[in-house]
């Protein structure tokens, strides 16, 4: 048993984090491969970068998805933080169920009912369909990480803010939103890059007009691989770790606040 937890459990745990890691380890290195027809390495080169840099296409779809993302971003932190702080207590326990259900559901499902929602209204398939799919999407993960944090705040602070004549709408603004900022930047960052990377909702909403980059991606790799497509795949998994180290940085802080 003692040589179990001592050598075996770690080559384990070690085999599973290689088998993860190992693809994108591939991806990295014949992102820089100056052979672009084979997964045969030859030399070393920065050329994918450039063109990758110099691609109108790429950064058009780049701007959609952030466009889009922002917008969700924005559109689900202020249905959020409307739903849990101007909610009753009562009306957000009973419907908070609904936001969990969200996130235990496929998301082809989701998928396929926006898309029969917009269908049946007769609502063209655009940039607006993807930001109300990402929003409804990015409400799954807001509301419970903001109702979480709602929950640990201290009541008496706003209590004391109402008994020195503070509105509601102020003691909002003033009491609760800077104690609630820590887990609104979190959620926030959580949203962005869920929208960010999302392929299925994107599929299914956007129609022909707009072209978000996982939908360009995989327009690309249909026609084969090419090493631009790693590049830019390795830049967004930078822009990504980047934006994680600072969601888990913000979670930690946010755990270590005095409750």
């Amino acid at each position: 048993m003692r040589n179990f937890n001592s050598y075996i459990l770690p080559t384990i745990v070690i085999f599973f984090y290689f088998f993860l890691y190992i693809p994108i380890f591939i991806l990295i290195l014949f992102s820089f491969n100056d052979n672009p027809f084979t997964c045969t390495w030859t030399s070393f080169t920065w050329q994918w970068y450039y063109d990758l840099f110099a691609s109108v296409e790429i950064w058009h779809a780049l701007r959609n998805s952030l466009i889009i993302a922002v917008a969700s971003v924005a559109l689900s932190l202020m249905i959020g933080i409307n739903f849990i702080f101007f909610g009753t207590h009562q009306f957000v326990q009973r419907t908070l169920f609904l936001f969990y259900g969200s996130l235990a559901m496929p998301e082809i499902v989701l998928a396929v009912g926006l898309l029969s929602f917009f269908s049946f209204f007769s609502i063209p398939l655009g940039t607006t369909t993807l930001i109300v799919g990402h929003t409804l999407l990015g409400l799954g993960y807001v509301v419970p990480i903001l109702q979480g944090r709602f929950v640990e705040l201290d009541k008496g602070l706003m209590e004391a803010s109402y008994d020195l004549g503070a509105t509601q709408r102020q003691t909002f603004f003033y009491v609760v939103m800077p104690l609630l900022m820590p887990a609104l930047i979190t959620a926030g960052l959580l949203v962005f890059i869920i929208s960010l990377d999302d392929f299925i909702i994107s599929f299914f909403c956007s129609g022909a007009s707009v072209q978000t980059l996982p939908l360009y991606i995989f327009a690309v790799i249909r026609t084969g691989a090419s090493p631009m497509i790693n590049a830019l795949s390795t830049v967004m998994l930078v822009f990504s770790s980047c934006l994680v180290l600072l969601f888990s940085f913000l979670h930690v802080k946010k755990t270590r606040m005095p409750k």
